[in-house]
C-alpha cells in the first residue's frame, strides 16, 4: 500500500465515501479534536459521528504505520541488493503487517541460525538440489562432494553436509511467505487450546481456575473472557496451556506447500521430509504457536477495552439526580461510617462519623445525628457507598426511614475510586478544609447529584466496569478511557461559571493546565460574562477556542443568550438569521413564553428549504434549531433516573422466584451484574436474558439501567445470586 492509496482503503474497509474520509483526514491533519468535528463539521464528514471519527483516525493511524514500515523493509532489502521487481510489487501490495513480515523474514537480519552457519560452509547449492530434487545416482557421493577440512568451514562428513542442507531447506521452506499464512489460517481454523492445572500450583489459587482443570476448546470460538482468563492462569503459574493440532497432517500440509509438483519419486525425498519436518516442529509451529496466542490476546484484549469503553460512558452518562439535599454515607466497621451533607451545588454543609455496627447506644446515637441532619438541611437522599458495612448501613438507613415515616429515600452509589480520589491532590486543592474521610463522603453524595462531573475526577481504572482491566495492554486502555471520557464530557457540555478544572480538562481543545487557567481566571476575576471573554485566560488562544466554545456554556441571564447553548460562536450570525425568519430574537431565548413558541415553531421548520434560503448546511441548521428550541438543554435529563429505596431487601428474602428491580452495575461478555440491594450483586448470565440467541449482553442492558428481575438461584455459601431477565413473566403468570 502507498500512501495515496489510505483514503480509498479507508473508504473501502469502513463502507464510507472517499471524499468523506479525505475531509476527516484533513481536518485531523489540521489538529482538530474529535469531538469539535462531529458536532461542527457534519458537512465535511458526512455526519459522521464521534465513534465512526475515531475508528477512521485509529485505523489512519495503522496504514500510516504500515506504510512507514513497508518504507522500512524496501529500504532494507535493497541495501542487501535482494530486491527485485516481484518482491517490491509484493511488499506494496500488503495490506496487513503480518503480510509485510512474513515477506520480510527471509531478509531480516537475525541472530546466527543453523542454517547462516550451512550457508557460511558453502552448502546452499546441496540444500537446493535437495529442495529442488535435481537427478543424481546417490545422494551420499553427492553430498560427499561437500566435505571440507577448511578452517571455519569445516564439513567432516558426508552425513554432516546433508544435516547442513537440510538446516536450510528447513529454514527457507517455513520462512515462505504463502505457507505461513496458510498454516496460520489452517491452525485458526482446526487448532484446540488445551489447559490444565499446574501440579505445583497453590490451591488457594488453583481453585479460582478450577474450570480450566482440563479444559479445552476450539481456538476460532474462544471468546475473550476466556482468553484473559486462561492467560491470567498461565502468568500465575497456575495453568498450563497447549495447542493441540494434528502433526503429521500438518506436515504433509507443508510438503505439499512447498515443494515442486513432481511426479515420480527422487532420492532426496526422505531428506527433505526429514528436513520440513524438522523446520515445521523447530521453526515454524513454535512462531505461529506464539503468534496464534498473541492474536488471541490483542483481539481478546481489544475486545475488553472496548468494552471497558462502553460501559464507562454509559456510567458517566447516568442520569443525574439534581435539585436534592444528600448526606454521603461511606460505611466501615472499626473506624465508623464517614458523613457528609452536601446541598443542591455539592458544598459540604456539615460531616461527622456514626457508629452502625457496634453497639446499641452507639446506634441509637447514631440515629439521632442522622435525624437532625436530615431535619436542619431537610436531606431528602441518602448515598450509601457499596463497600465494607454496606448492607449493615444500609439496614440502618431502611429502618430509620420506616421507624420516623420520613420522606426520604436511598440508594447504593458505586464507591470504587472514592478513596484514591479522596486521598489526591486534587480532592485537597478542592476541599482544603476537610479530611478524606470527609471528602470521601462528600464524592459518594455528589456522584448521585452530577456522575459526571464526579467521576471524571477518578482515574477510570479505578471505577471497576468492565473485565480483566489489569490484565490487557495498559496504555491501549488508557487511550480508550480517556477518549470516552472526552466524549461523555463533550457530548454533554458543561457550564463554565461551576466546572472544576479537572471537568474542563476533558473539553475538546483543553489541556489540563488551560483547565487550571479557566478556574483560576474565574476565581480572580469572577463569573465570565461571555463565552469570548475566554480569549483572555492565558495559554487559550484562538485556535484552542474554536475548539472548546461550543463545549462551554455560561448559566442563563448571560449577556448573550447564545452563549447558553450549544451553538458555536462562528455560528451566532446563522443563528440570529434563523431565529429572525422564526420572528424571534436572541433576548427571547431568555423568556419562557417566547422560548416556548419557538420551540412549537422550530418544529414545523422546512429545514432543507430554510438551509438553502440562509445558505448553510442542512445539518448546521438542524442542530441550531435544537439548540435554540431548548437552551441549556442536559441531554441526560431524558435518561430514566436512578433506582432509589426506602426498604431493604435481605438475602433471607431471596428464593427462587423472587421478582425484584435492580441496577446494572457492569456488564461483561458472558453476561450483566445488578444491584438488587444487597452487598453481592446478583448475575444474569447471557442465556437469561432472553428467548431469543443474545450476541452480546450490551446488545440487551446497560450499565445504568432499571431492571426488574426474577431469583432463579441463590448460593448462600459462595455468596452468588442467579437473576433472569426472560423468566420474570413466566413467573408473574406462576404467581398469578
Amino acid at each position: 500500500m502507498l500512501a495515496q492509496d489510505i483514503p480509498a482503503a479507508l473508504a473501502a474497509e469502513l463502507k464510507l465515501k472517499t471524499n468523506q474520509v479525505e475531509a476527516t483526514i484533513t481536518l485531523l491533519d489540521e489538529g482538530n479534536t474529535v469531538p469539535f468535528i462531529a458536532r461542527y463539521r457534519k458537512e465535511a464528514t458526512g455526519g459522521l459521528d464521534d465513534e465512526a471519527l475515531r475508528a477512521l483516525a485509529a485505523r489512519l493511524a495503522s496504514l500510516r504505520n504500515l506504510v512507514k514500515r513497508q518504507e522500512e523493509i524496501l529500504s532494507s532489502i535493497e541495501s542487501q541488493g535482494k530486491l527485485t521487481d516481484e518482491l517490491r510489487q509484493a511488499i506494496e501490495k500488503a495490506v496487513k503487517l503480518q503480510e509485510l513480515e512474513d515477506l520480510y523474514l527471509p531478509y531480516k537480519q537475525k541472530k546466527r541460525t543453523r542454517a547462516m552457519m550451512a550457508r557460511e560452509k558453502g552448502l546452499e547449492p546441496l540444500a537446493r538440489a535437495m529442495l529442488l530434487r535435481t537427478a543424481c545416482g546417490d545422494i551420499m557421493a553427492e553430498a560427499a562432494k561437500y566435505i571440507s577440512a577448511e578452517e571455519g568451514k569445516e564439513v567432516p562428513t558426508a552425513e554432516d553436509a546433508l544435516a547442513g542442507a537440510r538446516d536450510i531447506v528447513a529454514e527457507q521452506v517455513t520462512e515462505e511467505a504463502a505457507l505461513r499464512q496458510k498454516m496460520r489460517e489452517h491452525l485458526f481454523r482446526t487448532a484446540l487450546l488445551k489447559t490444565e492445572l499446574d501440579p505445583k500450583a497453590d490451591p488457594e489459587e488453583a481453585k479460582t481456575f478450577q474450570m480450566y482443570a482440563d479444559y479445552s476448546e476450539p481456538v476460532r470460538t474462544l471468546p475473550s473472557h476466556r482468553v484473559l482468563a486462561i492467560n491470567r492462569g498461565e502468568k500465575k503459574e497456575v495453568l498450563k496451556v497447549s495447542l493441540i493440532t494434528d502433526h503429521e497432517a500438518n506436515v504433509e500440509r507443508c510438503e505439499s506447500q512447498a515443494l515442486p509438483q513432481m511426479n515420480g519419486s527422487s532420492p532426496w525425498d526422505g531428506q527433505l521430509h526429514e528436513a520440513i519436518t524438522d523446520g515445521y516442529k523447530r521453526l515454524l509451529l513454535p512462531a505461529l504457536e506464539r503468534e496464534l496466542r498473541t492474536s488471541l490476546t490483542e483481539n481478546a484484549e481489544a475486545q475488553a477495552i472496548k468494552l471497558f469503553g462502553v460501559n464507562l460512558k454509559q456510567l458517566l452518562l447516568q442520569a443525574p439526580l439534581a435539585g436534592h439535599t444528600v448526606l454521603g454515607l461511606d460505611p466501615g466497621y472499626r473506624n465508623g461510617c464517614k458523613c457528609a451533607v452536601v446541598d443542591k451545588t455539592g458544598r459540604i454543609l456539615d460531616h461527622g462519623i456514626i457508629q452502625v455496627t457496634q453497639s446499641e447506644g452507639a446506634k441509637q446515637k447514631a440515629a439521632r445525628d442522622v435525624l437532625g441532619w436530615i431535619k436542619k438541611y431537610n436531606v431528602d437522599l441518602l448515598s450509601i457507598g457499596n463497600g465494607t458495612a454496606s448492607y449493615e448501613t444500609e439496614q440502618f438507613a431502611a429502618q430509620l426511614i420506616a421507624d420516623n415515616k420520613l420522606p426520604v429515600h436511598y440508594l447504593i452509589t458505586n464507591e470504587a475510586g472514592a478513596s484514591v480520589y479522596s486521598a489526591s491532590k486534587e480532592a485537597a486543592a478542592e476541599m482544603p478544609d476537610y479530611d478524606v474521610t470527609v471528602r470521601g463522603a462528600a464524592s459518594i453524595a455528589r456522584r448521585v447529584q452530577d456522575p459526571l462531573a464526579e467521576l471524571v475526577k477518578i482515574d477510570p481504572q479505578a471505577i471497576g466496569v468492565g473485565q480483566y482491566q489489569h490484565d490487557v495492554n495498559q496504555k491501549a486502555l488508557r487511550e480508550t478511557l480517556d477518549a470516552t471520557v472526552e466524549a461523555a464530557v463533550n457530548s454533554v457540555g458543561v457550564d463554565i461559571s461551576t466546572a472544576s478544572a479537572a471537568l474542563l480538562s476533558h473539553i475538546a481543545g483543553l489541556s489540563k493546565t488551560v483547565a487550571q487557567n479557566i478556574v483560576a481566571y474565574r476565581d480572580e476575576h469572577g463569573s465570565f460574562q461571555t463565552r469570548r471573554e475566554l480569549l483572555k485566560v492565558p495559554r487559550l488562544g484562538p485556535a484552542a477556542f474554536t475548539q472548546c466554545a461550543g463545549f462551554l456554556r455560561l448559566p442563563r441571564g448571560s449577556k448573550n443568550p447564545l452563549d447558553t447553548t450549544s451553538v458555536h460562536p462562528e455560528s451566532y450570525e446563522l443563528a440570529e438569521k434563523i431565529l429572525a425568519e422564526l420572528g424571534f430574537a436572541p433576548a427571547d431565548l431568555a423568556d419562557k413564553a417566547k422560548l416556548e413558541m419557538l420551540s412549537a415553531k422550530a418544529k414545523l421548520v422546512d429545514v432543507k428549504t430554510l438551509a438553502q434560503k440562509l445558505d448553510a448546511g442542512v445539518p448546521t441548521v438542524t442542530d441550531i434549531l435544537a439548540a435554540l428550541s431548548r437552551p441549556g438543554r442536559d441531554p441526560r435529563e431524558d435518561l430514566p433516573a436512578p433506582l432509589t429505596r426506602q426498604a431493604l431487601v435481605k438475602l433471607s428474602d431471596l428464593k427462587v422466584g423472587t421478582i425484584l428491580r435492580g441496577t446494572v452495575r457492569n456488564v461483561t461478555d458472558f453476561g450483566a451484574f445488578v444491584d438488587i440491594g444487597l452487598h453481592e450483586a446478583g448475575l444474569i448470565h447471557i442465556s437469561e436474558m432472553a428467548h431469543r440467541r443474545v450476541k452480546h449482553p450490551l446488545d440487551v442492558v446497560s450499565v445504568g439501567d432499571t431492571l426488574e428481575v426474577v431469583v432463579i438461584k441463590v448460593d448462600e455459601e459462595r455468596n452468588r445470586i442467579g437473576l433472569s431477565l426472560k423468566q420474570v413473566n413466566d413467573y408473574k403468570k406462576k404467581q398469578a
